[in-house]
């Protein structure tokens, strides 16, 4: 006996994301376990993987590739057998035709060679960019039909290559520009269209929101001394490394972070149309470059409750989980201040950093360098070197004013320089 079972999207999502399906990992006809993998879920923020609901077989798929899906709804239904003998349904033949014409088909099973006028506009494309005979790729796809993976695997590049090449070979939406080859331009030559991932359109759509349309951004500059910071560090790295958590420089910023809150409370709010909602809690956003993906911004909750140490710690699970893609909308969900360490690139000043809404301002920090500078010694000066790096505060100016953002970077910055307190 069999019976259907829906497959839904997660009902919870961050406020003010939009999911979009990412791929299905199966397709319709093929066989599927009870809590296997079965289609990639794409947020502005993450990605995430919903998995199936029962074992049986994929009946229908309602939501395709780039469509946007709403929490909660339905994006296909399974027929789930719950006697072991009984036989697997067959998928309906509109079911089944649709199956064998995907192009990011990848478990079906390898028979007689597809002739080269059923490859799909994505693979010919592809193997022509690569120089490849598809004769010389093996195909996986329904009928060995050669798929894009097939392709990727046959001549692989760097992980943001084949990203890359994954992304531009997804079919685009209807009446959406494709990835052709861009008409010649008089004085620049041809070019190569990359379609926009979820991830990277909604980023600058928040973007542009955020700067055009919601907040009047202002930055105050000031320089912070780390040679506090560096020596404390040099201490204790090791001893931290042993037990667990790598002691990173933004652990210690996320400390001052949390004093410069302290001292002013404006920094950790959001404005609304009636009132400043300020928060008591201080959950901080560390924004992290993730290869191939853009701007994540994983959130360290409660940080105003953790020492030091459990700071590096948790910061060290959210880095790594993010740059594996292994987010939860936990993770990235409830920020009240945000951090960008831009320096670990190369970046000595950012301005304005565009502030994350709805949130009221954002910590920049530059690259630590060793800076000459003039320092006092009684009645003389005398030019040292120093290790120092710019910081910024991007406001959000209907929130706080000037006094009040310099007020928090002097705090911030002190705490860095006469660390520990």
């Amino acid at each position: 006996m069999s019976g259907g079972v829906e497959i839904r999207a997660p009902a919870e999502q961050t406020e003010g994301t939009r999911s979009q399906i990412l791929r299905w990992l199966k397709q319709v006809g093929e066989q599927v376990a009870e809590n296997e993998p079965l289609v990639e879920i794409e947020t502005d923020k993450v990605t995430v993987e919903v998995a199936s609901p029962g074992t049986g077989v994929l009946r229908e798929i309602f939501k395709h590739e780039q469509e946007e899906i709403a929490p909660g709804e339905l994006l296909g239904s399974i027929d789930v057998v719950t006697t072991a003998a009984a036989p697997a349904p067959a998928p309906r033949p509109a079911a089944a035709a649709a199956a064998s014409a995907s192009p990011t088909a990848v478990h079906g099973t390898r028979s007689a060679r597809a002739p080269a006028g059923g490859l799909s506009p994505a693979v010919r494309r592809l193997l022509s960019e690569r120089g490849l005979d598809p004769s010389a790729v093996p195909g996986t796809g329904p009928a060995g039909r050669i798929t894009v993976e097939d392709v990727l695997r046959a001549a692989p590049g760097s992980a943001s290559d084949r990203r890359r090449d994954a992304a531009a070979a997804r079919p685009a939406p209807a009446g959406a520009a494709g990835s052709a080859p861009g008409a010649p331009v008089e004085g620049v030559g041809t070019s190569r269209r990359v379609p926009h991932t979820a991830v990277r359109k909604r980023i600058a759509d928040h973007m542009v929101q955020s700067l055009l349309h919601t907040a009047p951004h202002v930055t105050t500059v000031f320089e912070a001394d780390m040679g506090a910071v560096l020596a404390d560090r040099a201490r204790q790295r090791d001893e931290f490394a042993r037990r667990g958590a790598p002691l990173t420089l933004t652990a210690y910023f996320v400390q001052a972070a949390v004093a410069a809150i302290r001292a002013v409370p404006e920094a950790n709010s959001r404005w609304t149309d009636t009132a400043l909602e300020i928060y008591e809690s201080i959950h901080i956003g560390v924004a992290t470059a993730v290869e191939g993906v853009g701007l994540v911004v994983p959130v360290l909750h409660d940080a105003q409750v953790r020492d030091l140490f459990d700071t590096a710690r948790a910061l060290d699970e959210l880095v790594r989980r993010a740059r594996a893609g292994s987010l939860s909308p936990a993770d990235v969900r409830g920020g009240t201040f945000t951090i960008s360490n831009h320096g670990v690139s190369g970046s000595l000043l950012a301005a304005p950093i565009i502030i994350h809404q709805p949130q009221a301002a954002i910590l920049g920090v530059g690259k630590l360098e060793k800076r000459p500078v003039v320092v006092e010694e009684g009645d003389e000066q005398k030019i040292v070197v120093r290790p120092r790096c710019y910081v910024t505060l991007t406001l959000d100016h209907r929130v706080m004013d000037g006094h009040q953002a310099n007020h928090f970077l002097q705090v911030f910055v002190h705490t860095l320089t006469a660390w520990p307190v």
